[in-house]
């Protein structure tokens, strides 16, 4: 188990019940990136990720 997967977990356990939109997701990355500016990498490359996902050419 990775390190992360306790945080994924603790917000399945608090959150798993809610739907949520790309606009209140990228939001809230705004918003973490804004008060922990040293992550602005790992986020990027996670936004990215994530709107790429359905791309045939990836």
């Amino acid at each position: 188990m990775y390190f992360t997967d306790r945080g994924i977990e603790e917000l399945v356990e608090r959150r798993g019940e809610e739907e949520v939109g790309i606009i209140w997701l990228a939001e809230r990355l705004r918003e973490f990136v804004d008060l922990n500016p040293e992550f602005e990498v790992p986020v990027e490359r996670l936004a990215t990720w994530l709107a790429r996902l359905d791309d045939e050419d990836d």
